[in-house]
């Protein structure tokens, strides 16, 4: 399968060919989904913590005798229903990580690549150089090729050169950059727009490829 090439000048140049195991595949929504949970799940720290009754300040002595008094009955003044006492089943520390297996992941990423190729919103450069970090650069890039909303700059290496092109999309908070390597679901999702480097689609071929080792029975017969 095959798509468009455009150079920085937002000018199509020829055609890019593109592995169908990857671009191409049937979407999994429900492993989306999953990896996209596991993603939020790993991102909370699970540092939140309170004080029960046997961690706050204050006597353990019982407030006044049981019976007698015309009063309800109250135990120690740490208790929870009391002001300033401990909290009943509060959260305390954990961890919210998940896990997927790695070929669960890999198919997850294909599938999100492979909706926003069939959605045609993915626009492939060959390369994008910049003098100089500067926002205008940039803004000009997105003009000449009629791109607007989110936007998904995939990088291929990270070089001075690409650290260049970097720095010019800071500033802009519809822009967000990332790595090839880095490529995940909720990022590719998010944005309208997928703007990704000729050397990106070679890093993304690098390990979601469809492995050519040959089989066990292959290698028997040898």
């Amino acid at each position: 399968m095959e798509a468009n090439l455009y150079n920085q000048a937002g000018e199509q140049i020829g055609s890019i060919a593109l592995d169908e195991y990857i671009f191409g595949v049937t979407p999994n929504v429900a492993l989306m989904h999953q990896y996209v949970v596991m993603q939020h799940a790993n991102a909370r720290l699970g540092t939140h913590n309170t004080k029960g009754r046997g961690e706050v300040k204050g006597s353990t002595r019982k407030l006044y005798r049981q019976k007698g008094t015309g009063r309800a009955r109250q135990g120690s003044v740490r208790a929870p229903h009391r002001p300033g006492g401990g909290v009943a089943h509060g959260p305390h520390p954990r961890k919210y990580t998940k896990n997927m297996p790695r070929k669960m992941r890999r198919l997850a990423v294909r599938s999100a690549l492979s909706v926003k190729f069939a959605a045609d919103q993915i626009r492939f450069v060959d390369a994008i150089s910049f003098d100089v970090p500067r926002t205008r650069n940039m803004l000009s890039l997105l003009e000449a090729h009629a791109i607007s909303g989110k936007t998904l700059l995939v990088l291929d290496t990270k070089n001075e050169a690409s650290l260049v092109v970097q720095r010019s999309a800071n500033n802009l908070p519809n822009v967000k950059t990332l790595w090839a390597s880095y490529i995940n679901v909720r990022d590719l999702l998010a944005c309208d727009t997928v703007v990704m480097l000729k050397g990106s689609v070679e890093v993304l071929e690098g390990f979601l490829a469809k492995s050519t080792r040959p089989s066990l029975a292959a290698e028997e017969a040898a």
